[in-house]
């Protein structure tokens, strides 16, 4: 049945049996002809005339068959569209003391946050949610399209200003908090944003490396930013490796900016197909049905039999 997907109603093209019917009559029945007193008057049967007056009596059960189309709602099928595959990007800041640190005309802090609201706009369309982290995680904001938050998030966080809990760095306790918040959402890709300048602890001892494989089993790709002039820590390069992405250290605030473009281009926006929708497609039916509703007028005016 799949040539009445087209109809918004395909049960009504059940009634096009009766204009069928009408073809049939139009030219199977009989009682056309007229006798006239013309005896060997050799006049032929007039098959071309039959013919042209049987096409003119057939327009209204065309125009009929046109009718009860459109009734049926016909339909058409659009062409397939494309969308932007949904990133949900979960940024993880570090606001332990030492982000208070001086880099650039503010601290590590203040730079991340200004990266991250520039980063915003990289990445139009996509979902954000930002979580804070030291010795505890805190979800400040959760994943969503609307990044108003972002822009009033960084005076409430600021390391000076946060509870003493908060002070030291356990970046494994925070990729996994994000990695709850990620696995919630099953719509689009998974991304962790990682911002620290320290070294942490709890992914000594082979912790690195389980966290790592629980990303990769969620399809969580890690981005680190590590803001310091020390080295990164090489659990957080094997965890950013792992999982597809990787690890910078800008080195001054242009650099920073630079970075976060670096991530963009690496983090590539999926395109998909969208199946197509039928839509409707009433204007062929009823221009077709002008155009016999016209030729059947016409041809009243003398393509037609007459019995005088």
């Amino acid at each position: 049945m799949e040539f009445l997907v087209p109809f918004r109603n395909p049960a009504v093209l059940l009634s096009l049996v009766l204009p069928a019917l009408l073809l049939l009559w139009t030219w199977r029945a009989p009682g056309r002809g007229l006798a006239l007193p013309f005896d060997h008057s050799g006049e032929r049967r007039g098959r071309l005339i039959h013919f042209a007056t049987g096409c003119a009596e057939s327009l209204p059960a065309l125009l009929l068959t046109l009718v009860i189309i459109i009734l049926a709602g016909p339909q058409r099928w659009a062409e397939p569209q494309t969308k932007k595959v949904l990133t949900n990007i979960e940024f993880c800041v570090d606001v332990s003391g030492s982000m208070t640190a001086s880099f650039g005309n503010g601290s590590r802090y203040d730079a991340s946050m200004r990266a991250i609201n520039d980063f915003l706009d990289y990445r139009e369309g996509d979902a954000f949610g930002l979580t804070f982290f030291g010795n505890s995680v805190l979800h400040w904001v959760p994943l969503t399209t609307d990044v108003s938050a972002f822009r009033c998030a960084p005076p409430f966080m600021h390391p000076r200003n946060i509870p003493s809990w908060f002070g030291g760095t356990e970046i494994g306790k925070a990729l996994l908090a994000c990695r709850q918040v990620l696995r919630a959402r099953e719509e689009g890709d998974r991304m962790i944003l990682l911002i620290s300048d320290g070294q942490s602890w709890d992914l000594d001892g082979g912790r690195g490396e389980e966290i790592a494989a629980k990303l990769m089993d969620d399809g969580i790709t890690v981005y680190a930013v590590h803001i310091a002039s020390s080295a990164p820590q090489d659990e957080i390069v094997d965890i950013t490796s792992r999982t597809g992405g990787a690890v910078f250290s800008p080195g001054d605030v242009a650099g920073l900016d630079a970075v976060f473009q670096r991530i963009d281009e690496m983090q590539l926006t999926r395109i998909e197909k969208v199946a197509s929708e039928a839509i409707d497609d009433y204007p062929p039916w009823v221009l077709a049905s002008l155009g016999v509703l016209a030729g059947s007028l016409l041809a009243a005016f003398g393509l037609r039999y007459s019995p005088w």
